[in-house]
């Protein structure tokens, strides 16, 4: 057995981030919920409060957005797996 370091997302992190994101941009929620063509808020205020982290492509928007990157809006973490030697793909 082999231990590597595997990254997992931290979603509190992340949805502080993202929120964090949004206010330095100057946007409010309900600009952002006129963006993705939402009908209510509910998704953007999810995703700041992390109960549900938006799919790739939202989040990709917004990024683009936000003027950052994805990499910049999601925090990770690592923990340490133990995973099968012969299994790593280098």
């Amino acid at each position: 057995m082999c231990k590597i370091n595997k990254p997992v997302i931290n979603v509190a992190a992340t949805a502080a981030n993202i929120k964090a994101c949004r206010i330095r941009a100057g946007y409010s929620v309900r600009e952002i919920q006129n963006i993705f063509n939402f009908n209510s808020s509910e998704a953007i205020y999810s995703w700041e409060k992390g109960k549900y982290l938006p799919i790739i492509d939202n989040m990709i928007v917004l990024a683009a957005v936000y003027g950052v990157t994805v990499d910049d809006i999601v925090i990770k973490d690592e923990i340490e797996v133990e995973v099968d030697c012969g299994l790593i793909i280098a």
